[in-house]
């Protein structure tokens, strides 16, 4: 039995005619299977969100429950496939011209090997086998949520067709794949709240605003200022496991350049292609507005699936806005009260649930695995006191503003100093004293003041003139200087400079502070600043571009020599 179309107004449905149906539940609407989630029930008439275009549907089509909740396909064929908001796969069907095509898959034959054996007493997370994956990724088969008892059969080592179970655990069969509701977080057993770095191989913000694995950063900026870049360069080289990258309602010609570069670029890790630890989801502005919406929800559900497999998992979510975007123009059509700037008054509170499923965890299987979320924010006209960027500010741990200003000036990547925070510094700043480097937390204090004592600096010289200021804070604004050119900024074109080891982002930064406190011991000696200043410091810029990401000596050789060169000065 179902229930028919009463009114349609986009990507709205009204039917009735569905007594049983259950909030959040997913229905088939019309003669195409159109799907859709239940989102309200007021008396006898149901209010649905549907996840494809609606035009053609009229009133009295058919509306059909399944009695499931919108759900994402978790196996072993997700890593370096495309797939919609929906999670339904793009890269291998031709066209995707009707859901049922869209939802078709390619049934694949994948190599098992059992870890388990029949007799064991197993539990929700225990490990059964293993599929090794082509990037040299494990992917492990669990036992299911609300399955537990003992193994009474289990397939033997060789080849096993995805859609054929694989063991029988307390009379259930479990097969490679299972289904699960994108909008309910996967269970663990407790939250870890050490802290240990997420290498993103850009030193800005290795440097300065470090994130934690399990934690959530987000990427604020204007139309112009570098987002898309620095989250495909974070994609690219952050020491991940798995990757899962959200095109939320971005142009289709950047997600085209994403997939172009990840399937060239070569995995550091297995030597293979880096798209063969990428999950990506395409749901352009040109897709369905709703399947938007669902987008990141299918991704954070992809991420704690490899999450609970114990690998260390990052979502990349371009963008939040146009997510929330979605939700204020459903919002609009159903009549709910808007709050600030139209969006719905539980946006907030939606952003606190998406942010908060990142984390580092202890698994159902016992294994220490993370989920660490970073979410571009585009605020219209640059506006960051918009409700999405306010918001967002209020529920992540670090903050990489993008400036303006900086990206015009051809500073990339242009975060923001002066605009950007990283709650978890000091901790990272333990961890980085724990592993050999104690210095870490005295170079970040030191470039970060220096910064800020340039900017300030910077802003008095232009009333007063350069000339005006003694030799030592002139020398601070070379400071300043030195550390945004030598330092911070990063060519993502350079096969040199692309990505950065945290040792070359180090001994960088030594490079430059010893040069400053070289300087500064000139001015006391009496030398003037403008001889200083007219110094050459080209090599001490280029260095970064003309050595590879780990070539620490040729650093030191290069300071060496212009410490020398300095010193000749007096």
């Amino acid at each position: 039995m179902g229930g028919v179309v009463g009114r349609v107004s986009g990507p709205l449905v009204e039917a009735t005619g569905l007594p049983g149906v259950g909030m959040f539940e997913v229905v088939f609407v019309g003669p195409h299977r159109i799907p859709a989630e239940v989102v309200a029930i007021s008396d006898a008439t149901v209010t649905l969100q549907a996840y494809e275009y609606t035009g053609g549907l009229r009133i009295g089509d058919t509306v059909r429950p399944t009695g499931f909740p919108l759900s994402a396909r978790l196996g072993p064929d997700l890593v370096g496939q495309v797939f919609d908001g929906l999670l339904r796969p793009l890269s291998s069907a031709p066209e995707w011209l009707t859901p049922a095509e869209r939802a078709r898959r390619v049934v694949r034959r994948w190599a098992f090997t059992p870890s388990a054996a029949v007799g064991d007493h197993v539990t929700p997370g225990t490990g059964l086998g293993t599929i090794a994956l082509k990037n040299g990724l494990q992917h492990h088969v669990l036992v299911p949520l609300g399955i537990t008892g003992e193994v009474s059969w289990l397939a033997g080592p060789g080849e096993i067709q995805d859609d054929t179970p694989v063991a029988r655990v307390g009379g259930h069969e479990v097969s490679l794949w299972e289904h699960w509701p994108v909008r309910r977080p996967r269970p663990f057993v407790s939250r870890d709240d050490a802290v240990e770095p997420l290498h993103t191989g850009q030193r800005v913000l290795d440097l300065l605003f470090p994130v934690g694995r399990g934690y959530a950063a987000a990427v604020p900026g204007g139309f112009g200022t570098g987002k898309t870049v620095l989250l495909q360069q974070i994609a690219k080289w952050c020491d991940a496991d798995v990757i899962i990258y959200v095109g939320c309602g971005e142009r289709g010609n950047e997600m085209a350049d994403v997939l172009a570069e990840l399937s060239e670029l070569t995995d550091p890790r297995s030597g293979g292609r880096l798209i063969d630890r990428t999950v990506i989801l395409a749901n352009t502005s040109n897709m369905p507005m709703m399947a938007r919406e669902a987008s990141i929800y299918s991704a954070i559900t992809v991420a704690e699936y490899y999450r609970d497999m114990g690998h260390e998992a990052v979502v990349i979510a371009d963008s939040t806005s146009r997510w929330a975007e979605a939700r204020r123009e459903f919002a609009s059509r159903t009549g709910a009260l808007p709050a600030e700037e139209g969006y719905p008054a539980d946006l907030a509170s939606a952003l606190a649930a998406f942010y908060e499923r990142a984390g580092r965890v202890r698994t159902l299987g016992g294994k220490s695995a993370s989920v660490t979320v970073i979410g571009a924010v585009s605020p219209p006209g640059g506006d960051m006191a918009e409700p999405v960027t306010t918001a967002t500010e209020r529920f992540i741990q670090t903050l990489w503003t993008l400036d303006r200003d900086l990206a015009y000036s051809r500073h990339y990547p242009a975060v923001s100093w002066g605009g950007s925070f990283a709650r978890q510094a000091d901790a990272v700043g333990a961890w980085h004293a724990e592993h050999g480097d104690g210095d870490w937390p005295h170079r970040r204090a030191r470039a970060a003041t220096l910064l800020a004592d340039a900017d300030r600096l910077a802003a008095l010289a232009e009333i007063i003139g350069t000339g005006a200021l003694p030799g030592h804070e002139r020398i601070v604004m070379l400071a300043g200087r030195l550390i945004r050119e030598a330092v911070l900024m990063q060519n993502a074109l350079s096969a040199s400079d692309a990505f950065s080891s945290a040792e070359k982002g180090a001994a960088l930064l030594h490079m430059v502070l010893g040069v400053v406190d070289t300087c500064q011991r000139l001015v006391e000696r009496g030398v003037p600043a403008t001889v200083i200043e007219e110094f050459d410091f080209g090599p001490l810029i280029r260095i970064r571009d003309e050595v590879g990401p780990t070539e620490t000596d040729t650093i030191a050789t290069r300071r060496d020599e212009v410490l020398r060169d300095l010193e000749e000065l007096e």
